[in-house]
């Protein structure tokens, strides 16, 4: 089976180009090769290639970035992912979307199941949540909702932290914005296994386990090594983004559950293995 992944370059897409590769053939797919949001782009390259699936993880994931670039995020997340829609349906293709626990405006600390209803507080969360009903008018989707990333492959939450930290730099941290996290290895694994398993539809994916941003980053910290004294944990209003963060999104696995697929492992032994075997190095 050839397998198509746009953002191959990306955080996310380095990990499924790795953890896919192993098994199938894949066709990484990065800005260089086509724009998205060019639907001649979109067409030249996957009429050309035919891949029998094609997981889209290519987005502005910027909270900041979206909400002060609205056009460019509805063009990214949006227009992107209905070029990738449209020619899907021309190759009768089935696609992989991964989305983001912001379609969620994080007002209850009662975890959130596929089920409920979504209501997105920022431009970042409210074109990926347009971006999930477009690959849902496909027959064959998969929507993958994923948390705060960390792995190998691109400079994410964990590496910037452990950097300030090496550097005798402070780093403020969120400390009520609660949630899950995602390691890419373990996650890009479990949407393998769900593709291969043909269990469509809508799935929370994340690790195993409840932490805040900052119990986050604390954790990470002492994994490597390092004082924890120069870790700033402030409240969400007083981190000056211009991107609003839902406060409490504690995402429940429940459709990976009732389709018989084991849940990830908790994540304080996934980012201790990313930090051993990646961030340690830096």
């Amino acid at each position: 089976m050839k397998i198509a992944i746009t953002g191959a370059h990306g955080l996310f897409g380095h990990a499924l180009v790795q953890v896919v590769g192993a098994v199938h053939s894949t066709l990484p797919m990065t800005r260089a090769d086509a724009d998205l949001t060019r639907l001649s782009d979109v067409r030249r390259i996957l009429l050309g290639e035919r891949p029998d699936a094609l997981i889209h993880t290519a987005a502005a994931p910027d909270p900041d970035v979206c909400e002060r670039n609205p056009e460019y995020a509805f063009e990214a997340n949006v227009v992107a992912t209905r070029n990738i829609v449209e020619v899907a349906k021309e190759l009768a293709i089935p696609v992989a979307h991964i989305s983001t626990d912001a379609v969620f405006d994080g007002s209850t600390e009662s975890p959130r199941t596929e089920s409920d209803p979504t209501n997105p507080i920022s431009v970042y969360g409210e074109t990926k949540l347009l971006a999930e009903q477009a690959v849902m008018q496909l027959e064959r989707y998969w929507v993958f909702r994923v948390s705060v990333l960390f792995g190998p492959g691109k400079t994410n939450f964990i590496d910037k932290g452990l950097q300030a930290l090496r550097s005798g730099r402070t780093y403020a941290v969120a400390s009520d914005q609660v949630g899950t996290a995602t390691y890419t290895l373990d996650v890009a694994a479990k949407i393998l296994e769900v593709m291969e398993s043909n269990r469509l539809g809508l799935f929370h994916l994340c690790n195993t386990g409840v932490c805040s941003r900052l119990e986050l980053m604390q954790e990470a910290a002492i994994l490597a090594g390092l004082p924890t004294g120069n870790l700033l944990g402030k409240p969400i209003v007083e981190m000056g983004r211009p991107g609003p963060r839902p406060k409490t999104v504690v995402m429940e696995m429940r459709a990976l559950k009732t389709s018989g697929v084991s849940l990830p492992r908790d994540w304080k032994a996934a980012l201790a293995e990313y930090v051993r075997m990646h961030a340690a190095k830096g």
